[in-house]
Formats: structure tokens, C-alpha cells, sequence
């Protein structure tokens, strides 16, 4: 298989990096934050939205009040359920948006799943991180090695390994591009309190117990006051419950 080619470090404003460095961003709010990024971005600015959890499409509504030709991304792995293509359509309907599907490269999923089977995931952390490194985190890689920044729904309370993150910060796995978490400091209640102010599309999955919905064979339905990250990769314990793409190098991310 081949291996993953480096991307080339982004040339970023002194005054934005200074910004980064001071924590100028953390006080405002996401409206701010994209309002800042789409002025200082747009167009070579795309949001990951996973079409899966919320905040993306909490996200890409926002985008598209500041600016409705705001460029949105999706990984398709090519094992997502047909709940979330269903929700691309509607999406593409409501606003008008010219999605960027973004999928893996033939070659190396055809040399995984000759060499370990379909559902190599279930066999051991090191096989299912190999899984999402072929279909989402080297086909991410491929993305944005051709914008100067990007957009996600991270959560701090989210998970234990999102604690620590920042509303603005550099991507120094994706050749130092800036990355943006506008909704860093909300909490799950605060999105749902969006999506029902602004009617905002999102998948029928989560109204059948699913809080986070990813590929098929790796998302469930948890019950009531459960983690809401315990329906993804439920087989393993909380702390290795991320795919990779918002991993450094040296957590074994995107740097692979």
C-alpha cells in the first residue's frame, strides 16, 4: 500500500498566526469565528461535515447565511448508511449546495480488504485504525491539501481526547493550514437548540438512539445516559475512539 505523500506547509498571515498564538479567538462566538474565516478564507475555506452528527450541518447552515457559496466537504467511505446519503440530498435541496464528495482511492481499499477481509475493524485497534486511515483520514488528506483552512464541529465535551480544543489553532498534520472549531464550547444542548430555531436538517438516525452516526458496521444505537460517543467503535475503550483525522502525528493521526 502506498504510503500517505506530505503536504506542503501553507504560507499563513503573521498577524492571523500572532491571533492563533494569543488565543484572540476564544472569546468570540461561532458566528464571529466564520464570519471571520469566510472573510479571510472564502474560497479556498471548506467545512467537513460528516452528515452524521449534528454540528456539521449546524455549521454549514450558519456558513450559509454569512455566504451561501461557502464550499462544504464529505467524506464517503463508502460504507456509510443509506440514512446519510439520504440526509446529502436534502441537504443539497434545502440550500442549494454543490457538495464535495470526497472518497478513497480505489487501489488501496481493494489491497485491505484482499489482504484482511471487509470487516477487518472488529479484529483489533491496529485493523480498524488501518480502515479509517484508507478511507477517511488519507482522502481528508488529499482535501485539504488544496485550502488554506478548514472547518469542523469539534466539541471539547465530546470525548476525552478533544478536551484541550482550541476555536482557531494550526493543522500542523495537514501542512500547517488553520484549522477552525467554532462550536468548541457548546455543549450537545446547545446544538439541538439550533437545529430547532433554524429547522436545520439532520439525520434520522439520531431520532433511533444513534447521537453520532459514521460508517455502518461501526455505529449503534447506545441507551439512555450512555456516553454519547459510546455508539462508535464500541468494541474498544474510550480513550482510542477517534478515526484519525483529528489526530497529529504523533497520536498516530493524519501524519501517517
Amino acid at each position: 500500500m502506498s504510503a500517505v505523500q506530505p503536504v506542503t506547509e501553507k504560507a499563513i498571515d503573521s498577524s492571523i498566526l500572532r491571533d492563533i498564538e494569543g488565543g484572540v479567538f476564544e472569546p468570540w462566538d461561532a458566528e464571529k469565528i466564520l464570519g471571520w474565516s469566510i472573510k479571510n478564507f472564502h474560497p479556498r475555506l471548506s467545512l467537513s461535515c460528516s452528515f452524521g452528527a449534528p454540528e456539521g450541518l449546524v455549521l454549514l447552515d450558519m456558513m450559509h447565511r454569512i455566504e451561501p457559496a461557502a464550499r462544504v466537504f464529505v467524506l464517503d467511505t463508502g460504507r456509510l448508511p443509506q440514512a446519510t446519503y439520504d440526509l446529502m440530498d436534502r441537504v443539497r435541496d434545502r440550500y442549494g449546495t454543490r457538495l464535495e464528495v470526497v472518497f478513497p482511492r480505489a487501489q488501496p481499499v481493494e489491497a485491505m480488504v484482499r489482504e484482511s477481509g471487509l470487516n477487518l475493524f472488529y479484529e483489533s485497534i491496529e485493523k480498524r485504525q488501518l480502515c479509517c486511515r484508507v478511507r477517511k483520514v488519507e482522502p481528508l488528506r488529499r482535501h485539504l491539501s488544496s485550502v488554506d483552512a478548514w472547518v469542523s464541529g469539534l466539541r471539547r465535551d465530546q470525548n476525552v481526547t478533544r478536551r484541550d480544543t482550541a476555536k482557531v489553532e494550526l493543522d500542523l498534520a495537514h501542512g500547517g493550514i488553520v484549522k477552525i472549531n467554532p462550536l468548541a464550547d457548546w455543549e450537545s444542548e446547545d446544538v439541538w437548540s439550533y437545529v430547532r430555531e433554524y429547522d436545520v436538517p439532520t439525520n434520522r438516525l439520531h431520532r433511533e438512539g444513534y447521537p453520532s452516526v459514521g460508517c455502518e458496521p461501526c455505529s449503534r444505537a447506545i441507551e439512555a445516559g450512555d456516553d454519547p460517543r459510546a455508539g462508535r467503535w464500541w468494541w474498544e475503550s474510550a480513550d482510542t475512539r477517534e478515526c484519525g483525522i483529528h489526530l497529529g502525528q504523533e497520536a498516530g493521526g493524519s501524519g501517517i
